[in-house]
């Protein structure tokens, strides 16, 4: 029998028969309230009725006429209410007696048959409401009897249900409650036995049915290629570097916590969905899907667990080779955004720690240097030729380190953004002429020519002039050191559409092709040349330049020389620029 049949037929009859119950309670009550009702309504007032008339012959002596009217007024209700066998006789006598009273014939004999016609009708009556009380004792009796085997039978009916019906719903959740943390557990050959034909019997039919596919889904590759796939999500998402997928067709394939954390979406509002249309509403995917920048870039400045956190991007493509074929194919990328974000703060702390000290340096470097002055002056006194050595030393050691440290202030003004540029039209024949100069005495130092081929009309420049002679000087300082005596170093200056190109080519050893890249990285020397220098300059005039809107650039090639070059924009009197 069906589980909904049993609680349907169980509390059904239950329901009946407390409608039953109810029912013959309320007809016993109303039965003995009936009975009552009837004892009340007629004896009980024929009795009142002959009380007062007994009490009105008690005072006919004294008042006739209250006695009279009181008399006759408590006969003519008995009269209304006559309802036992032989009161109607008794109350007719009676007023035939009264008749008599009233017309004034009264004698003891008279009174003495009125005192018995009304005791007579009290008799009746009592008589009567005796009858009446049996019956309503009966009735009250056999109301008790009913409604008891009722509730007893109600009560078996419940007690039976309070028994069967908790273990017969309860003991299959208990046992299919069991089976399912076994195959929570993974031990799929767990089966529910209760096979009856009802609810629990279907439930148990289905769950077997489920955990036989369990099964023979563990047993599968496929539950292994799911494993895995959870796994790797697993491993992705405890990452605490923020990494995004994306397919061929660039849909977001995946996304760790860390991303979701950062761009401020939920993972149903990313996953699977276009890269492109999420960047339309959110700026940061728009700066994360761009794959195409497939190098290191500038450090992403990012606001994430309350504070600002910088990152840098790295794209890593991923290809691979189908079964049966020799072609590779890309098939997605993997953002992977880098928390740099102590190592940046230690670099400002490096910067600023750089700043300090190149600025406590130049201090005393300057009083070495006024120092070595004063000894030169012959009114100091005279100096022998080993002494003329030791200050040539000391000069050129100074000289070093306050180029170094005026370096090292560069840098750290360049990083900390505190470098002020004066953006200018400038004339490019004016910087070249300023570069000329200030490396003039160490070329002819080493016998070397500077040559100066500029085409003619060139229009002015927008750039710092200061900050380009600069980064001009470094280019030919370093041309003069990597060059051989009585060599030739010559600064080209040409036109190239809207641009102004500013080279310096020499013809000493030239760069090997594998360092090409690094030289404009901070502190990168060349292996195998002078130490002197900090590795800064180059990394200086890349800033210089690029800060002004400019490009720099090398061309070389081992044994045949060196070309670093700069192009800065030409001035526009229709555009605006900034200082």
């Amino acid at each position: 029998m069906r589980i909904k049949t049993k609680l349907n037929l169980g509390v059904g009859l239950l329901f009946v028969l407390i409608i039953v119950l109810s029912i013959v309670s309320v007809y016993c009550i109303n039965s003995i309230k009936k009975d009552t009702q009837n004892i009340l309504n007629a004896n009980y007032d024929s009795l009142e009725y002959t009380r007062n008339m007994l009490l009105a012959l008690d005072i006919y002596e004294d008042d006739e006429i209250k006695s009279i009217t009181l008399f006759e007024k408590n006969l003519n209700k008995q009269l209304k209410n006559i309802t036992e066998v032989g009161e109607n006789k008794a109350t007719y006598t009676l007023l035939s007696n009264f008749k008599l009273l009233k017309e004034n014939k009264v004698t003891d004999s008279l009174q003495s048959h009125i005192h018995q016609n009304i005791f007579e009708i009290m008799k009746h009556n009592m008589n009567a409401i005796k009858l009446k009380s049996d019956v309503a004792k009966q009735t009250a009796e056999n109301t008790s009897f009913s409604i008891m085997i009722l509730g007893s039978l109600c009560f078996l009916i419940a007690f039976n249900l309070l028994v069967n019906l908790p273990n017969n719903i309860a003991n299959p959740i208990k046992e299919l409650t069991a089976s399912i943390q076994e195959i929570a557990n993974k031990n799929y050959s767990e089966r529910v036995h209760f096979l009856s034909h009802n609810e629990y019997g279907d439930l148990a039919r289905s769950f077997n049915t489920m955990a036989e596919k369990l099964q023979e889904y563990h047993s599968s590759n496929l539950y292994k290629l799911s494993f895995e796939k959870k796994r790797l999500e697993t491993l992705i998402n405890k990452m605490h570097d923020p990494i995004i997928g994306l397919d061929s067709e660039n849909i977001i394939l995946f996304a760790n916590d860390e991303t979701l954390k950062i761009v401020g979406l939920k993972k149903e509002e990313v996953i699977g969905k276009l890269a492109n249309s999420l960047a339309e509403k959110n700026d940061l995917i728009k700066c994360l899907i761009d794959v195409n920048q497939t190098t290191k870039s500038e450090p992403m400045k990012i606001f994430a667990d309350g504070k600002e956190s910088y990152f840098e991007k790295e794209v890593v493509e991923i290809t691979i080779i189908p079964t049966g074929e020799d072609k590779v194919i890309a098939i997605g990328d993997v953002i992977i955004l880098r928390n740099i974000t102590v190592f940046k703060e230690l670099d400002f702390a490096k910067t600023n720690f750089i700043a300090t000290v190149s600025h406590e340096l130049k201090t005393p470097i300057a009083s070495i240097k006024f120092s070595l002055q004063l000894l030169e002056r012959a009114e100091t006194g005279s100096i022998n030729d080993d002494q003329k050595q030791l200050m040539e030393s000391i000069k050129e050691d100074s000289q070093r380190l306050l180029k170094i440290t005026g370096e090292l202030l560069d840098l750290s003004q360049l990083e900390t953004g505190k470098i002020q540029l004066q953006i200018e039209k400038t004339s490019p024949y004016k910087i070249v002429y300023q570069a000329v100069e200030a490396v003039k005495m160490q070329s002819e130092n080493k016998n070397i020519e500077i040559s100066v081929d500029a085409e003619e009309d060139l229009p002015e420049i927008i750039a710092d002039s200061e900050k380009t002679a600069w980064v001009l000087i470094n280019f030919l300082t370093n041309a003069i050191a990597y060059s051989s005596e009585q060599s030739k170093i010559i600064i080209r200056v040409k036109r190239d559409v809207e641009q102004i190109v500013f080279e310096v080519i020499d013809n000493g050893k030239g760069i090997d092709s594998r360092y090409k890249n690094k030289v404009f990285d901070k502190y990168f020397q060349i292996p195998g040349s002078s130490k002197s220098g900090t590795g800064l300059g180059l990394a200086i005039s890349k800033e210089f330049i690029e800060a002004q809107n400019g490009k720099i650039a090398l061309e070389s090639e081992l044994g045949f020389g060196s070309t670093f070059s700069i192009r800065m924009n030409v001035f526009d009197s229709t555009k605006n620029f900034s200082s």
